[in-house]
């Protein structure tokens, strides 16, 4: 018998979360699993293709806000007339909302909730955090992305969630190897450049500016350094600005939202993120299955997936000299760089996403058959 999941989600835009149902959908086992897909946010829209393209239906909730409780009705209606036997909740006020929501409904139509943890507790606001709170137990079953993420959230609510690292497309993810050369062409990167890359989205926790900072300290160095950033977001346009303000020339590039961003970051020679805080970020995933080594702030699940010397280098927030000593450092050495680099491969052969969907689908099953029963 086909069990019927419905993922739900604040939105689709480009973000690492719901980069993970894109992953999520393409490994799925269609012959035992029928997912759909639902968001609130309309304009949030930009990873909707890709989720259609692997037979996934889509729908928006057609919500501005979270709190627009408009969105729930929609929501209980649709479950009405389409009922589904699981719902994996994405968003913590979503999640919230949607615990409440399915105990309105006849017993016997209930979905089975899953919830996953993106981010740490405290990234969320105090209102958020309180919902969640008041709502977690009756989860059916809880995930975490890190166990970092899992370590924020408070003891007693703790001891049911497990860590699942989703993973990503490896196979897929290496074969862009082959577009080195031309991204770096169509980039004006000269052979001899060494890119330091960025993939994030222009927001506070991502500190662009110690980004900017870093790559000024480090292009004093007579190291041949290149800065390239993809993403998108609220402070794009301030971030451009500091940059014009700075005098760096083309020596830094802000791309902004690129759709083939795994494709650009094959011209890069080193992986970066200057976070303040994470959960386990999807890009670092994918850097580390292209082979790129990374340096990157010591926060959230990021020491989990890189160990200081061997695929990278990891250094504290908010600290733009540190970045850029080691930017230079890991750049400099060539023999180092190519350490690092194979060390990174390795170690990106590990978050494959096909283990990661055979337990969640598994998942899926069970509670879905403890439903029926």
């Amino acid at each position: 018998m086909t069990t019927r999941v419905l993922w739900l989600v604040k939105g689709l835009g480009p973000g690492g979360a719901e980069q993970l149902l894109v992953n999520q959908a393409q490994a799925t086992d269609r012959r035992a699993l029928e997912v759909e897909a639902a968001y609130l946010v309309p304009w949030k829209d930009h990873l909707v293709p890709r989720l259609e393209e692997q037979g996934v239906v889509v729908t928006c909730l057609d919500s501005s806000r979270e709190w627009d409780l408009r969105w729930a009705w929609r929501l209980r209606r649709r479950l009405r007339e389409h009922p589904v036997q699981v719902i994996h909740n994405h968003s913590p006020l979503v999640a919230s909302v949607t615990r409440l929501l399915v105990r309105t409904l006849p017993r016997r139509e209930r979905p089975a909730l899953v919830y996953t943890e993106h981010n740490r507790w405290p990234r969320h606001n105090r209102l958020t955090r309180l919902a969640n709170r008041l709502t977690y137990r009756l989860d059916d079953a809880q995930l975490c992305v890190s166990e970092d993420v899992r370590e924020t959230i408070p003891p007693r609510l703790r001891p049911r969630v497990r860590v699942l690292v989703h993973g990503v497309d490896v196979e897929a993810i290496r074969a862009q190897r082959a577009s080195r050369d031309d991204v770096r062409r169509e980039l004006g990167i000269a052979p001899t450049e060494v890119v330091v890359g960025i993939v994030a989205n222009f927001r506070r926790e991502k500190a662009y500016e110690v980004w900017l900072d870093a790559a000024a300290e480090a292009l004093r160095s007579p190291v041949p350094l290149r800065f390239v950033s993809v993403g998108q977001g609220p402070l794009e346009e301030e971030m451009r600005a500091r940059l014009a303000s700075m005098g760096l020339g083309e020596r830094v590039t802000i791309l902004g939202y690129r759709d083939d961003a795994v494709r650009v970051m094959s011209g890069f020679d080193i992986f970066t993120l200057t976070s303040r805080h994470e959960g386990l970020p999807v890009a670092l995933m994918d850097a580390l299955a292209l082979g790129l080594p990374v340096v990157a702030t010591a926060v959230g699940g990021i020491p989990q997936a890189i160990t200081d010397g061997v695929e990278g280098r990891l250094v504290p927030p908010d600290d733009p000299q540190a970045l850029a000593t080691a930017y230079v450092k890991v750049a400099s050495d060539p023999q180092r760089l190519a350490g690092m680099a194979a060390a990174a491969a390795e170690r990106g052969r590990s978050f494959g996403m096909e283990r990661p969907a055979r337990e969640l689908g598994a998942l899926y099953e069970s509670l879905a058959a403890s439903k029926r029963r």
